[in-house]
């Protein structure tokens, strides 16, 4: 941590090993009370990276009940880069969420797409590459990582004809500043039992609706609260193109995951497969593309 502005004064780094990032993650208290996330990476491009660290800014100066991004920058002698945030207390979403009544995940859903919809309100560069030419070179390489992975599941060629009829549907999509990773594993219930939003190492930019592609997590866990985060993200009135495109982005996003799953062992690419499995279900082998788990409810 050599060469982070203020570490000396830090009084306690507790490393985080939760989650899938490669990222090492430290929560790191100072000696004046003040409590940070910080976020370790191998040497990158942060010139490269800067339009991100700016978009982050952005939603820090916005009042969001997120983390606050503080700085970026090099340290270790060159050999890392780093990320800290301000620390957001809160207690884990997911092992919490199924305990509470059913009317509240759906108004915690409701809280995690209105908030969904701000961060969406920082647009993408203009010099960004277009959302179609990008998506489409993402999904020839996931069908190409699926087919040379030599794993198959049952209904595979259903969801790969969906994914070929469908395509084409992303060519006039928009493009806005992504969270990444956005589903209950990355959420916190707050002691106000608030909402808030952490971990954004995955952020980048692109089709707003692309961001509901790991909602897969959320729904499985809390059908409710999944029902909820659409209607709060179109204040209740999701239309039929956001479900198309909804089950296409989770379509791709099945198939890269079981290549994907292969380097963190045979268990993983089972748990990935279970997954696909249930997937397969809610969209009866892709023949639909409202789940059957979305649910609209009456909020108060």
């Amino acid at each position: 941590m050599h060469g982070i502005p203020g570490c000396e004064d830090w009084e306690k780094i507790t490393p985080i090993t939760k989650g899938w990032s490669h990222d090492e993650k430290f929560h790191i208290q100072a000696r004046n009370g003040s409590q940070y996330l910080l976020r370790l990476s191998a040497k990158e491009d942060l010139a490269k990276e800067k339009e991100l660290y700016d978009a982050l800014q952005q939603l820090s100066h916005n009042g969001l009940a997120l983390p606050d991004f503080l700085e970026a920058g090099i340290c270790a002698q060159g050999q890392k880069t780093y990320r800290l945030f301000s620390w957001v207390e809160g207690v884990e979403l997911g092992p919490v969420l199924h305990h509470l009544p059913v009317e509240q995940q759906y108004q915690l859903g409701l809280e995690a797409g209105q908030l969904l919809q701000q961060i969406h309100q920082i647009p993408a560069p203009v010099e960004h590459p277009p959302w179609p030419t990008y998506f489409q070179q993402k999904i020839d390489k996931k069908l190409r990582l699926f087919r040379d992975c030599r794993i198959d599941f049952n209904g595979s060629d259903k969801l790969l004809d969906f994914i070929a009829t469908h395509r084409s549907k992303v060519a006039t999509r928009p493009q806005c500043f992504h969270h990444g990773d956005y589903h209950i594993g990355n959420m916190l219930l707050g002691p106000d039992q608030r909402l808030a939003v952490i971990d954004f190492n995955r952020l980048d930019f692109g089709d707003p609706w692309d961001e509901f592609n790991r909602i897969t997590w959320t729904a499985d866990k809390s059908p409710a609260f999944a029902s909820g985060q659409i209607d709060g993200y179109f204040n209740k009135a999701p239309t039929h193109l956001f479900f198309e495109l909804m089950a296409l982005y989770i379509a791709v996003n099945q198939i890269g995951a079981v290549p994907w799953a292969i380097d963190y062992g045979p268990a993983e690419v089972q748990t990935l497969l279970q997954q696909t499995k249930v997937v397969m279900g809610w969209f009866n082998d892709f023949s639909i593309t409202i789940p059957n788990w979305y649910r609209p409810m009456t909020s108060t």
